[in-house]
């Protein structure tokens, strides 16, 4: 039997007691970092749920109905989702179905609207369809309203763009890879903050703009980052419609009608007010309660009918990064996705850190690149797998545009196993290269972050 001193700690040198799993009593591995869980029956699996606040029995028949239409909308993604997944993995290919006619035909509509809002201010203005000034402020009302309905066709970021002279390695890695993949060359790199990496065609130029996101970006070995951007180029290759034009300003343009029909409840919150403005107040919130409402089903309409073309575009992007690294290089490319709560965690204890005020003019060059990439080599191979259950049970993915990130992942396993071939390499030496043309943005980048 173990000794212990008089206080009752563990003697030195005493093994401790191998702690159980209280379901099925499988003994259970402990890490100081992470939580204690048990693989055989997924005990702890999940974090357990705070203590819900005192309700009332209104507000808690509320909260049971929000929560069932939530699990209701989830069940229904999930069934969509692994139906998607089956049609890809048989080597499905046609996706032009009804879903897709019906997104263009909802996406027209759209744009019928904000159409027909111009037109309508252009004739009042003119006086051709009310003469008078009445109808003339009407008409300049409806067209500052067409105005913010504009179809959104995105803008290119102008902060954190590389140009091809300041990083000509990172643009001959990334032009490689297009020309890899049959895709257009890119016309911009930009460089951010995020635990991401994502490509659009912006504005009315159709400007092709990369962005990669630093935190990711410095977790992933070199060839996971060629799997990485070779992931994102081929979005335009890989029959993504929802970036088309006609589709994605419209998408766009759903979204700035959700933004602007949301109602305004903080005036009244200022100070007293009018019975009268009280009461035109809470008219107008509640017609733009309404509006909203509509618009948001409208915005998850459109995600529900490209749900299908969408997920099966990134899941041929995913092969398409297969084909020109590996299986391995990719499935560590995505299981990187996974370990967001470990930057997180870096990124709460450097903001702790004191930190020494710059010198010269120059900010101080925090280590939290280090760190991050320190504490992401060192998750325990059990604590990824417990990251990769708890995606499969919440269908967890990048964003609600991605399938779920465990079944990207289990995706690759029907590659071949030949696959395992490097048709394009970042060597030590370009590696390096870029790693230095990066150097001014990571350490920007992390001075905005902490």
């Amino acid at each position: 039997m173990p000794t212990t001193d008089a206080a009752g700690s563990r003697a030195p040198g005493t093994a401790a007691p191998a702690e159980r799993c209280p379901g099925c009593r499988s003994a259970l591995v402990v890490h100081e970092r992470f939580p204690t869980w048990c693989p055989s029956c997924e005990w702890n699996l999940l974090p357990p749920e705070p203590a819900a606040e005192h309700r009332t029995p209104r507000q808690q028949r509320r909260a049971e109905r929000a929560e069932r239409r939530e699990e209701a909308l989830r069940r229904d993604v999930r069934a969509r989702s692994e139906q998607v997944f089956k049609l890809v993995s048989e080597g499905g290919s046609d996706l032009q179905d009804g879903t897709t006619a019906a997104a263009y035909a909802l996406a027209g509509v759209v744009h019928l609207v904000s159409l027909t809002l111009l037109l309508l201010g252009l004739g009042l203005v003119a006086g051709l369809l009310l003469p008078g000034w009445p109808g003339r402020i009407v008409g300049v009302i409806l067209l500052a309203v067409a105005f913010q309905l504009r179809p959104r066709l995105g803008r290119p970021a102008r902060d954190g763009v590389l140009t091809r002279a300041a990083a000509p390695t990172l643009y001959e890695l990334v032009d490689r890879i297009c020309e890899a993949v049959g895709a257009p060359k890119v016309d911009s790199i930009a460089v951010d903050g995020e635990w991401n990496a994502s490509f659009g065609v912006l504005g009315l130029r159709r400007h092709r703009q990369l962005t990669i996101g630093m935190p990711l970006w410095t977790v992933l070995s070199p060839q996971q980052r060629v799997a990485l951007l070779a992931h994102e180029v081929g979005h335009c290759v890989n029959g993504d419609h929802r970036r088309g034009l006609w589709t994605g300003s419209a998408l766009n343009t759903l979204v700035e009608w959700y933004r602007l029909t949301v109602p305004d409840r903080t005036r009244l919150q200022e100070g007293p007010v009018g019975l009268i403005v009280t009461i035109a107040y809470a008219l107008a919130n509640r017609v733009l309660w309404v509006l909203n409402r509509a618009v948001r089903r409208l915005v998850l309409l459109m995600n529900r009918l490209w749900l299908r073309s969408g997920q099966a575009a990134e899941y041929r992007a995913d092969l398409l990064s297969v084909r020109l690294t590996s299986v391995a290089d990719t499935r560590g490319m995505l299981t990187a996705l996974l370990h967001r709560p470990t930057f997180e965690t870096v990124l709460h204890r450097q903001r702790t850190v004191p930190r020494r005020r710059p010198a010269a003019g120059r900010p101080a060059a925090p280590d939290l690149w280090q760190s991050l990439a320190e504490a992401v080599r060192t998750v325990p191979p059990l604590e990824t797998e417990r990251r990769l259950r708890v995606a499969g049970r919440l269908d967890s993915a990048v964003d609600s545009s991605h399938p779920p990130t465990h079944l990207r992942l289990r995706m690759l396993t029907a590659v071949p196993a030949e696959q395992h071939r490097h048709p394009v390499v970042l060597d030590s030496g370009r590696s390096a290269l870029v790693e230095a043309e990066l150097a001014g943005r990571r350490e920007r980048i992390a001075v905005d972050l902490l």
